[in-house]
């Protein structure tokens, strides 16, 4: 098996994305996550998706008022954005799913605990939850207290990866082990950053880092 890892994206403008974007497919990233965070709601996203061999995810982790959420999810959906990346929190989520699916894209609906690891049982609760809104791709990310904290991830990404797409792994330094074996037991994708300096979330290791990491454990 040959893990797959996306690459996260924080952009300040479409010229820096385009640069970012094309870095990350030289480096042989398998997605790649554009952070609209920091782009202006009404730029042409269109330009970002023009001869992309790679397929994109468009998130907004932004603090925005819930109009601006859903106007920009539908915007990059509407561009041609094959993923949408959509809190499990978002407001009608089932209603903004379904308008993001007919716009023709497919949705991630992601959860994120900032202070801790649910337990195996709250990690499937949630599941079920994403999976109700109509997800395509359920993200669950953690913050690992301590290295056991790990193999409850993973074994949660075993379980739920025979049924669905999942992408679920820790954060943080503590968390890098469930990052880099996500795929292993079964993951859709775990993420990595452009390069050292880059990253969009504590733990995140280099797309070359990781790549290295898994020629070494002879995983591809």
């Amino acid at each position: 098996m040959t893990p797959k890892i996306c690459v996260s994206i924080l952009p300040y403008n479409l010229t820096d994305a385009l640069k970012m974007l094309v870095k990350a497919e030289l480096l042989g990233a398998n997605f790649i996550e554009v952070r609209l965070d920091e782009l202006d709601m009404d730029c042409d996203l269109n330009v970002l998706l023009a001869n992309r061999k790679v397929p994109l995810i468009a998130t907004d982790k932004a603090v925005r008022e819930s109009i601006e959420h859903r106007f920009l999810a539908l915007n990059a959906a509407k561009s041609g954005f094959p993923y949408v990346d959509l809190d499990l929190a978002t407001p009608r989520l089932s209603e903004l799913v379904r308008e993001v699916k007919v716009s023709g894209a497919k949705c991630v609906i992601s959860f994120h605990n900032n202070n801790g690891t649910p337990t195996l049982v709250e990690l499937h609760e949630t599941l079920q939850k994403q999976i109700q809104a109509g997800a395509d791709v359920c993200k669950l990310v953690a913050t690992p207290a301590q290295m056991q904290d790990n193999l409850t991830l993973l074994q949660f990404t075993s379980e739920a990866s025979a049924k669905v797409k999942v992408v679920c792994f820790g954060m943080g330094d503590l968390g890098r082990t469930s990052r880099l074996l996500s795929p292993v037991f079964g993951g859709f994708f775990t993420f990595a950053a452009l390069d050292v300096g880059s990253e969009t979330a504590p733990g995140q290791m280099t797309l070359p880092d990781m790549r290295l990491a898994y020629e070494l454990l002879r995983l591809q």
